[in-house]
């Protein structure tokens, strides 16, 4: 199904070029003492990305002390805790994950009434979860890009649509194998890039080959700094 995606000029080459840079990364020895220290901050800064990326930039330092109160703030940081918990219901259950993030994600910003529920979707969202359930979907990274994209585009909630659709991603790369234990600063990498990510999410919207590519490209990219900054991550902790 997405395999023809991989004919666009030059993503394939980026795709392998930022699966490439993943690797490299996780194969790092310190991880092995240092791991849980390395995705509980890959998830703070994710989180404090993800957050920037929908209009809430506070200091890394604040947010790591916790005296942000800030509701998309917050929302992204119960998001990103929850993920490694999510991992295996992600492609059995992956409508059930979803509204779950979204309460997360979206408290404190909904009311009780709507946390959870789309309002937005019908049968693209009811493809965009086969497509999570998917047993052989194709390349990881090329997987979550789609996945990340889709969720951009159909926002099928009232809020929280971008937290949501960057998580989305993330779980995807980890039940995917490309990131099992979610230690690539993704988010992160989004935001260094943040107008091309804007750019490229809207020209994904288009449906065109050029829009497809533009993506793709960027998500190539994003990874890429993502696991930089995982590096970077790593060497601080050592």
């Amino acid at each position: 199904m997405l395999m023809p995606l991989l004919e666009l000029p030059d993503v394939a080459d980026a795709l392998d070029e930022a699966r490439t840079a993943v690797d490299r990364v996780l194969a790092d020895r310190s991880l092995r003492r240092t791991g849980g220290r390395v995705a509980a901050e890959a998830g703070l800064r994710c989180a404090r990305a993800s957050a920037a990326l929908d209009g809430t930039d506070a200091p890394l330092e604040q947010v790591r002390a916790g005296t942000v109160t800030d509701v998309v703030v917050q929302g992204s940081l119960r998001v990103a805790e929850a993920l490694p918990g999510l991992v295996e219901t992600w492609t059995r259950a992956p409508g059930l994950a979803i509204g779950r993030l979204h309460v997360l994600a979206a408290h404190g910003i909904e009311t009780d009434e709507t946390l959870g529920r789309p309002v937005e979707g019908g049968p693209r969202l009811t493809a965009l979860l086969d497509l999570i359930a998917e047993p052989d979907p194709g390349p990881g990274l090329l997987h979550a890009s789609i996945v990340h994209a889709e969720l951009l585009t159909l926002a099928p909630f009232r809020s929280a649509n971008g937290v949501l659709a960057r998580a989305a991603g993330r779980l995807t790369l980890a039940a995917r194998g490309v990131d099992p234990r979610l230690l690539i600063a993704v988010d992160a990498g989004h935001l260094a890039r943040a107008p091309e990510y804007q750019g490229a999410a809207g020209a994904y919207a288009t449906g065109t080959r050029d829009g497809l590519r533009s993506w793709l490209r960027h998500y190539a990219s994003a990874v890429s700094a993502g696991a930089a900054e995982t590096a970077e991550i790593c060497t601080s902790l050592t």
